[in-house]
């Protein structure tokens, strides 16, 4: 191949390599984008690999000061939480009157409660029960949305319009309340607690999957996985929902604050966790009688510990939500 200007029996190297690569900025400047292309399919230009959707939404959460700042805070609570008691050790379950409501000090960093149990060590195992009740009961309304607004989405029809006004007929009750009639007819567990919250949250998870079903499903790959013979249980676990994750994750943060904020009310209401057990909002209850008395220790730290927590996860989630506009726009 020789160029305009170039002889090609030109004898210095360096004079045919600095008039190629003239060459090539003379031809990538006024070439059209069609020859352009053809230039890099020839060779002549490099060709730069394109950012993937992932690398480009992670830069954009990475750009989330608040949202990094919200995981590295989650990531402290949980190991606040779950490592913490293997090296700080303290009466959290007998009753000792004769430490009741102690002041923070030596020995006791944040006092004691009524009962005479140390609330650093009390404010430990009752951020796990209300942390994996939070998680797992998103976790679990995550689940039953995502299958619920798929096949609702994808199938269409009426199916679709009847499993909508369920979801619809279940958005007009109040959550709380809901929450309030099922837990005063059972006694309230972990693994209760978890499944009546988890099954009375996956309404607005089922109505945000089934609209990004109903998008995806006129896609090509799936009409091409329909024309090849797949069934509606393959598009729809391996196409509709795994295509909707970012959906997905933003929504999955915001039903684990959720998730934390329901059993802190009804804990505080006295409907939570039984005792011995108990979780921030059952802390939180306990204190609030004491507080004419001055005893700020029996409810700061865990309103404290609930405020935060729930602040720091929706921080996520406005970063999440952020990344997943930028997945959509290359979508």
């Amino acid at each position: 191949m020789t160029y305009q200007g170039i002889p090609p029996e030109s004898p210095d190297p360096s004079i045919r390599d600095s008039a190629f690569v003239s060459e090539i900025s003379d031809v990538a400047t006024v070439a059209e984008p069609r020859e352009a292309e053809a230039a890099v399919a020839a060779g002549m230009l490099p060709a730069t690999k394109p950012r993937s959707a992932f690398r480009r939404g992670l830069e954009v959460f990475l750009e989330n000061r608040l949202a990094v700042v919200g995981v590295g805070v989650i990531v402290a609570m949980l190991v606040f939480c779950f490592v913490g008691p293997l090296f700080y050790h303290g009466n959290t379950t007998v009753v000792d009157f004769a430490h009741q409501t102690l002041p923070p000090g030596a020995g006791h960093p944040l006092g004691t409660d009524a009962n005479g149990n140390d609330v650093l060590a009390r404010l430990m195992t009752s951020g796990q029960i209300s942390l994996e009740v939070g998680i797992a009961a998103a976790i679990l309304a995550t689940v039953v949305g995502v299958i619920w607004g798929s096949v609702a989405g994808y199938f269409g029809g009426a199916l679709d319009a009847v499993m909508m006004r369920i979801v619809d007929a279940g958005l007009s009750i109040p959550v709380l309340f809901l929450l309030l009639v099922v837990v005063s007819l059972v006694t309230p567990t972990e693994g209760i607690l978890i499944a009546v919250i988890g099954l009375v949250s996956w309404l607005t998870t089922a109505r945000l999957v089934r609209g990004e079903a109903l998008s995806l499903r006129v896609r090509e790959y799936v009409q091409a996985m329909k024309v090849m013979g797949g069934g509606g249980s393959r598009a729809v676990s391996r196409h509709i929902a795994p295509n909707a994750i970012g959906t997905i994750m933003v929504n999955l943060t915001f039903q684990v604050a959720d998730a934390i904020a329901f059993i802190v009310a009804l804990s505080y209401l006295g409907l939570g966790i039984r005792p011995p057990q108990e979780d921030w909002g059952a802390m939180l209850s306990s204190g609030v009688q004491y507080v004419s008395d001055g005893y700020w220790w029996l409810i700061l730290p865990a309103g404290a510990c609930i405020v935060i927590v729930i602040t720091a996860i929706l921080w996520i989630g406005e970063g999440l939500r952020d990344a997943v506009e930028v997945r959509l726009q290359r979508r």
